[in-house]
C-alpha cells in the first residue's frame, strides 16, 4: 500500500467532508483524491474514507466520462410507476 501522504488530522477532515456530501459527490470526491495520489490511491482513499474500492473506482469513471444528466439533478430520472 501507498505510504500515507496525509496526516491524521487531514484524514479526519477528509472523512468529515466526505460524510457531508451526497452519494454522487462522495464517489467523485473519493475518485478525485485517489487520482491525485496515483498508484495505491484507490486503496488508500477507500481505507481512510471507509468506502468500498468499487465506489472509488466508479467515482474515477464518472470524473473521466461524466454521465449525461440535467445540471440540477443528482440522480437519473426513474421510470414512472403505474399503479393499477
Amino acid at each position: 500500500m501507498l505510504v500515507a501522504p496525509f496526516g491524521k488530522e487531514a484524514e479526519e477532515r477528509m472523512r468529515d467532508f466526505f460524510q457531508s456530501l451526497n452519494e454522487k459527490d462522495r464517489r467523485r470526491y473519493a475518485g478525485l483524491e485517489a487520482m491525485k495520489l496515483g498508484h495505491g490511491g484507490v486503496s488508500y482513499m477507500s481505507e481512510i474514507l471507509g468506502c468500498d474500492r468499487k465506489t472509488v473506482c466508479k467515482g474515477i469513471e464518472e470524473i473521466l466520462d461524466p454521465p449525461e444528466l440535467e445540471p440540477s439533478r443528482i440522480r437519473k430520472k426513474g421510470r414512472a410507476q403505474v399503479l393499477s
